[in-house]
């Protein structure tokens, strides 16, 4: 098949929906399918342009056998509700035009655009009006939900309109997909559609169990006896990212006992003050790590954070997840009960549950997980991702699904 990707983020963006787009796009032109892409130029998470990318306009690359269109966009250094819906909104604009020059090219049979941005599915439309291609339209994060339960959004008029447009999107596209069960009945309730379930996967060829972990710690400079708390990943305001310091004081006079925030995003220089306004020395903060060594710094950490706000319950799902389960790690996650997440750990028994948003559960869960023998909890994560998370069987599935 002809298949256009259309989305803000993509390769070589190592973290969110960025790296999934990528993949997938190599996954689909390694199967002989004709691949093209129109998103941004890279800027995520470190929300700022790629030195790589400084200057340059529209413009096309081919990666990974794929014919990628580069738009222009606006990237706030630091990125407030406005200046995120500036943000999109620049690319939206950018990209329109690039659709106007794919109209005078060979239809795709399908695009698969996927949100957030959730306005995009708009462009998508404009381009069916004209060409007839089939529409997938695939949700990531519930954008919307999102911005008016963490009240990043307060005016009613504007969640009105934004609310309107979503449910005018999901109603006319072809297909419409997301990443977990919660988030399609969310879904369902602003269309009674068929949503397929199309959920995130990890490439079990890089990330899997490595052994000896006392050997990695040297690697990154701590001792083979040091306990290590790990979050790896985006640093934004939905994760709730504070309760780690509040936990790690009480760990102060513990020295063996090691936190480490790897990543970079909006919420990062706000926290590394905080710390460092708390006197947390066994508190390390860390860039984002190479794909040539993430397999390795993963399967270091005795403990995996996955830390998320109560009101973001199933209005996103943490990617970071798939890695963890295929390296084996000990997943410790702030979730409520309803939820999809607390369900697929609790029912699989592969990682131990906190409360979000709740200090004294999590630092309860923490010592629990430090006390415990986490090994049957690795081996039963890691024997789900063999099962569930193969990037083959689910793009296949997928192809399946479009054909």
């Amino acid at each position: 098949m002809r298949i256009l990707i259309y989305g803000i983020n993509y390769s070589p963006d190592l973290t969110g929906i960025g790296k999934y787009s990528g993949e997938m796009g190599k996954w689909l032109a390694g199967q002989g399918h004709n691949v093209s892409v129109v998103t941004a130029v890279p800027y995520y998470p470190q929300w700022q342009i790629n030195a790589k990318y400084k200057g340059k306009l529209w413009h096309s690359e081919i990666i990974d056998g794929v014919k990628v269109y580069r738009c222009p966009l606006y990237v706030p250094a630091k990125p407030t509700s406005l200046k995120r819906m500036l943000h999109d909104a620049s690319f939206l604009i950018s990209s329109f035009f690039v659709f106007i020059k794919l109209l005078f090219l060979p239809k795709f049979d399908v695009v698969i655009t996927v949100a957030p941005p959730f306005h995009l599915g708009l462009v998508s439309l404009f381009y069916r009006f004209f060409k007839g291609s089939k529409i997938l339209y695939h949700i990531q994060d519930l954008q919307v939900d999102a911005a008016k339960e963490l009240g990043l959004i307060k005016s009613k008029t504007l969640l009105s309109i934004l609310i309107r447009i979503e449910r005018f999107i999901i109603k006319k596209v072809d297909h419409v997909s997301s990443i977990s069960e919660g988030m399609i009945l969310k879904i369902r309730q602003k269309a009674k559609r068929h949503i397929i379930e199309f959920p995130n996967w990890v490439d079990l060829k890089n990330y899997y169990p490595v052994a000896n972990k006392a050997a990695l710690k040297l690697r990154w400079g701590y001792e083979a006896a040091n306990k290590i708390i790990l979050y790896s990943g985006n640093i934004g305001e939905k994760q709730g990212l504070d309760g780690i310091l509040a936990v790690a004081k009480r760990f102060i006079d513990r020295p063996n006992v090691k936190f480490l925030i790897c990543g970079t995003g909006a919420y990062k220089p706000k926290l590394v003050d905080l710390a460092r306004q708390m006197n947390l020395h066994h508190v390390d903060f860390l860039p984002l790590q190479e794909n040539n060594v993430f397999n390795d710094f993963l399967n270091m950490a005795d403990i995996h954070l996955i830390l998320q706000k109560k009101d973001a319950s199933d209005l996103v799902m943490p990617s970071k997840l798939t890695t963890i389960l295929a390296v084996g790690g000990l997943a410790l996650v702030t979730a409520n009960k309803d939820t999809t997440l607390y369900k697929v750990i609790a029912e699989n028994e592969m990682g131990l549950i906190a409360a979000p948003e709740n200090v004294n559960e999590l630092y309860q869960k923490i010592e629990q997980g430090l006390m415990i023998d986490g090994s049957e909890m690795s081996k039963k994560s890691h024997i789900y991702a063999l099962e569930n998370l193969s990037i083959d069987t689910i793009l296949k599935d997928l192809i399946n699904n479009l054909s």
